[in-house]
């Protein structure tokens, strides 16, 4: 409850400030009657977010008012988001613009009510484009997800593994905006593919047993010849994992801790290994992430493939030299610009396909999305790969 309470104040603390800068740049240089609807306005913002995470916060999602809720708290709270970046933009370019005329010996305004006057339409014009962004990012978050087709060649695959077909799933979401209609349509596209076996990489839930459970109920619904195969990503710890692994299990789902299963794919092996959120250990103890645990004791197999939530696992995994392939997720490709254009500054192997020490690497930017509804440029993705007979 104490570490609730100091990410709550740190949260609101940031919003706060965040709100009052957004408040001071729209109000400069406008007359005062809108300059009062400028503050009233964002003001309102600000209270739809706080409210809308302190209803999360206190384990109060459920049915009813709370959804909504939620979701214009988490739609207010991406909005945020945009108006932030493109205002620090235009100041960053408002601070920079009279520096460079005076290296070319122009002269500049210097008055700063006159500046004010100056960079309004621009704020304005940020303002408006962060509400475009929004809205057109609503379309795309919950449009279906894109059926990406991969081919993995790996070397002496036999040929009873050649065109072995693994569905993945990743960062789905379920909780506040994110509910079981939209899973129990994940999974019906997922067997139209007719996969030989369905990857869950990890953040399916954001919230409790006890207040999502009859929303997750439809992953049952996966169906494949080798099963659904689950790891835990950094927000199954946030919403009681030990629940969340019982109940996946106790619906037919293979959890993977740190272990592997050996499926017999017309008499040939394939390993197939899971480990735990790559920051897991912090979180829940014995569930520290293990690549080397996760591949003891496993028989020589011609095709391994490990599930990883998230891409940086990659680095431990590649040096047990147990694995042909890492599957992930985590990243959602940035979901929505500019966090789109930025990702690949803070994550290794960030969408796509890699390779890294002879180890391929493969990370899914999400079938579903985190917090705010918007996705732009990024569309929600269902990865259907599979295993081809590659070169020695």
């Amino acid at each position: 409850m104490l570490r609730l309470i100091i990410f709550l104040s740190v949260m609101i603390t940031i919003l706060m400030l965040g709100h009052v800068y957004i408040m001071r740049r729209l109000s400069a240089g406008a007359p005062d009657h809108i300059a009062r609807i400028t503050k009233w306005i964002v003001a309102a913002q600000a209270v739809v977010i706080i409210g809308a995470m302190s209803v999360r916060g206190l384990g109060t999602l459920g049915v009813g008012w709370q959804v909504p809720a939620q979701w214009a708290g988490m739609l207010a709270f991406g909005m945020f988001s945009l108006e932030m970046v493109t205002l620090l933009a235009v100041d960053a370019a408002g601070w920079l613009w009279p520096r460079l005329q005076s290296l070319r010996g122009k002269e500049t305004e210097t008055d700063p009510d006159r500046r004010a006057l100056l960079l309004r339409p621009f704020r304005l014009g940020a303002m408006a484009l962060s509400g475009a962004v929004s809205i057109t990012g609503i379309r795309e978050a919950y449009r279906a997800a894109e059926v990406v087709e991969v081919e993995i060649p790996i070397a002496n695959l036999p040929e009873a593994l050649d065109g072995f077909h693994i569905v993945q799933v990743s960062d789905i979401h379920v909780g506040p905006t994110i509910r079981g209609s939209f899973l129990q349509g994940i999974v019906k596209r997922v067997n139209i593919l007719k996969p030989d076996m369905v990857a869950v990489t990890g953040d399916l839930v954001d919230g409790s047993v006890a207040t999502l459970g009859s929303e997750v109920q439809h992953i049952s619904g996966f169906k494949s010849r080798h099963g659904t195969y689950f790891i835990t990503g950094n927000h199954e710890y946030y919403a009681g994992a030990d629940s969340w692994i019982r109940f996946l299990r106790e619906n037919g789902v293979t959890v993977l801790l740190n272990e592997h299963v050996v499926l017999d794919h017309d008499a040939s092996p394939l390993l197939l290994a899971g480990v735990t959120d790559y920051r897991a250990g912090r979180q829940l103890e014995g569930h520290t992430s293990d690549p080397v645990a996760a591949a003891a004791g496993a028989p020589e197999c011609p095709a391994r493939v490990l599930l990883a939530h998230q891409p940086r696992s990659a680095y431990a995994a590649a040096k047990t030299r147990a694995f042909d392939l890492q599957l992930s997720g985590h990243t959602h490709g940035g979901q929505y610009v500019p966090f789109s254009w930025l990702i690949n500054l803070f994550q290794p192997f960030a969408v796509g396909l890699h390779q890294h020490e002879g180890m391929w690497v493969y990370t899914n930017r999400g079938t579903g999305y985190w917090g705010p509804p918007i996705r732009t440029g990024v569309r929600p993705e269902i990865t259907s790969l599979k295993l081809r007979r590659g070169a020695a």
